[in-house]
This record gives C-alpha cells, sequence and structure tokens, in this order.
C-alpha cells in the first residue's frame, strides 16, 4: 500500500524519467520564462505610459479648442464692429469712441481665449492661410503677394479658423 501511494505521489524509489531535465537546465528554464515575465511587463508599462501621455495630448487639445464654434460666431460682431469705425464720421466721437471701447475689449477677451487676427497686407499670398478673392497688376508690389484684405483672417491657437479674403498682386507685363 505504501508502495501504490509512493508511486502516486512520484515517489517511486526510480530515476526520473527520460523526459526530465536536470536540475540546472530546468533553473535556465525558469530564468528565461522570468526574464521573458519582466520584458511582457515593461512593455505592458510602456503601453499603459504612452496611452496615458496621448490621452492627455488629446484632452489638452479639446480643452484649447473647445471655444472655437462661440469664437468663430464672434467673428462677425468684431467685423460689425470695425465696418461701424470705418463708417462713423467725425463728429460722431462718443460712439466712435463708445465702439473702439467695445472693440478692444472684445478683441482682448478673444486674445486671452487664443484667438488673432491675420492681416497680411504686403505678406506673399499664403493659401493655407489667404483666400484669393480677385488679382490686379501692379508695379508697385511684388507678385504674388496680397495688395489688399476684404475681411481679415483668424487664427485660434496657431490653427486656421477662417482665412483672410484678399486681393493678390500679379505682374504688370503679364
Amino acid at each position: 500500500m505504501q508502495q501504490a501511494a509512493d508511486h502516486a505521489n512520484g515517489q517511486n524509489g526510480s530515476a526520473p524519467g527520460p523526459d526530465a531535465a536536470p536540475p540546472d537546465v530546468q533553473v535556465e528554464q525558469l530564468r528565461a520564462e522570468l526574464a521573458q515575465v519582466r520584458e511582457e511587463a515593461l512593455r505592458e508599462r510602456a503601453d499603459l505610459d504612452n496611452q496615458r501621455k496621448r490621452l492627455a495630448r488629446e484632452i489638452e487639445t479639446a480643452r484649447r479648442f473647445a471655444n472655437e464654434r462661440l469664437l468663430a460666431d464672434l467673428l462677425p460682431v468684431i467685423d460689425s464692429l470695425e465696418a461701424g469705425l470705418k463708417a462713423a464720421a467725425a463728429d460722431a466721437g462718443a460712439l466712435r469712441e463708445g465702439m473702439e471701447l467695445t472693440l478692444r475689449q472684445l478683441l482682448k477677451v478673444a486674445a486671452d481665449h487664443g484667438l488673432s487676427a491675420l492681416d497680411p497686407v504686403g505678406q506673399p499670398f499664403n493659401p493655407e492661410q489667404h483666400q484669393a478673392m480677385s488679382m490686379v497688376e501692379t508695379a508697385e508690389h511684388p507678385a504674388g503677394h496680397v495688395v489688399q484684405v476684404y475681411q481679415k483672417g483668424w487664427l485660434l491657437n496657431d490653427r486656421l479658423l477662417r482665412p483672410a479674403l484678399v486681393v493678390v498682386s500679379r505682374d504688370a507685363d503679364g
């Protein structure tokens, strides 16, 4: 009976089977498995860290551009105030002062939220920020430069919100 119990527990007194590896080989196998598990854990930790960083970048981008719609809706108000200031007569001093103050306040609020104007007169035409409405022949400006701005363009945190509507020069010869 003891012999049956010993045999069931692997203690039958006989030598290890032909499939059993020597102890030093088993230790090396276990070390290799441990190294593999450590490497997988490091890889998973790096993946989690990369995912955390990516999520933080996406949250920051969403936060920076969350007010994009609001500021886009305010652009016609800014345009109207600027047009009113141009049209105000010289004798309407109080009206002009009030409009100028209102415009400065509005532009400060917009700037505090990352909005900046594009007024590219005299600069080379940039199709990524300008929309050409027409071209004029001129000898006074280099070809391909903005001569007039119909409507300012706007950037929100250096990303184009609205292109500037411009007139572009071309050679008088051409």
